[in-house]
């Protein structure tokens, strides 16, 4: 008699397992059906995401949107999140096994503070089973947020393949047909004298802003598609120099091309100093000689303080060049 009650007992419970399941599975299907993206408040989150029983994956997008927030680098990491939900929902591949969800700091300040999160976004994968590791957390300072790198992630923790849709964007090709039409423009008007074409400074200046570009870190910012900046919702201070070397933010590109144009304006005025000839040229070598030494070493000074930012066993020499 105890243990047909117990068997009846055991079976009672995982029916009930069974239908709380299949509830919250259905709940989540209805909902990424009207939105690719679930948005969570604390209560949601606890409920379909930390609870068990669970037989699905959750991405999670830690955020803050709102205005007051002042969180530009959370809408263009949400722009990105966004991208790879619907590449996913449309897909061929889509099922009940991976969600996308999103909770904000002003929606849920108590599911960030029961993980002890400081700072948005944050990208957190919860599997089935068991609780996050910590490669469960995207590494979003050092691979940045671009949605083909939060898929390959996703690929690696859930073995679900993403491929990522992007809407059609014409901007480029239309950039691309003004340039063309305005260098076009401009060789017709001038096709009676196409001197300018042969002038070495014109070709020089253009090929030192190709050389700061790809100095600076422009190509690895569009493959990673790094944040701007970085700032601390905690202090509000926000960061343009990564700390690590492995990874930067656009800010540190534009600063890095600023300063190496710098050097190289500083360089430029020291060449011309000591090519200088008669008495007025004279005078213009000094003021070009002092203000070319300037540049360059304080220019270079702070590229070296820069380094040792990002890599505090960078070590300092006297010499500058």
């Amino acid at each position: 008699m105890l243990c047909f009650l117990k068997y009846n007992t055991n079976f009672f419970h995982c029916i009930q397992f069974q239908n709380l399941l299949a509830e919250k599975v259905e709940q989540l299907m209805e909902w990424s059906s009207r939105r690719s993206v679930v948005r969570m408040n604390g209560d949601k989150f606890r409920r379909f995401v930390k609870a068990p029983p669970r037989n699905y994956s959750v991405i999670v997008m830690f955020t803050a949107l709102q205005p007051q927030r002042q969180c530009s680098v959370c809408r263009q990491a949400n722009e990105e999140y966004q991208v790879l939900a619907n590449s996913w929902r449309y897909s061929s591949a889509f099922s009940n096994k991976l969600f996308f969800t999103i909770v904000d700091y002003d929606e849920g300040a108590d599911v960030f503070q029961q993980l002890n999160m400081n700072s948005a976004p944050t990208f957190m994968h919860f599997p089935p089973k068991g609780k996050p590791k910590r490669a469960d957390t995207f590494d979003l300072q050092r691979i940045g947020f671009a949605a083909e790198q939060l898929a390959k992630w996703i690929a690696d923790r859930t073995d679900v393949h993403i491929r990522v849709f992007r809407p059609p964007n014409y901007s480029g090709t239309i950039a691309l047909a003004l340039l063309v039409s305005l260098v076009g423009g401009l060789l017709y008007l001038r096709r009676n004298n196409l001197e300018f074409i042969y002038n070495k400074t014109g070709w020089a200046m253009a090929a030192l802003c190709v050389v700061f570009a790809m100095t600076s870190g422009q190509m690895w910012n569009h493959i990673r598609g790094p944040p701007y900046a970085h700032k601390n919702p905690q202090n509000g201070q926000v960061s343009y120099i990564h700390g690590s070397s492995q990874a930067q933010f656009v800010a540190e590109s534009h600063i890095i091309l600023l300063l190496n144009a710098a050097i190289t304006m500083g360089m430029v005025l020291l060449n011309e100093a000591a090519t200088s000839k008669g008495d007025v040229g004279k005078r213009r070598s000094k003021f070009f000689s002092v203000l070319g030494q300037i540049m360059a070493v304080v220019m270079k000074t702070c590229k070296y303080t820069n380094a040792y930012l990002k890599i505090h066993s960078f070590k300092m020499h006297v010499h500058l060049f």
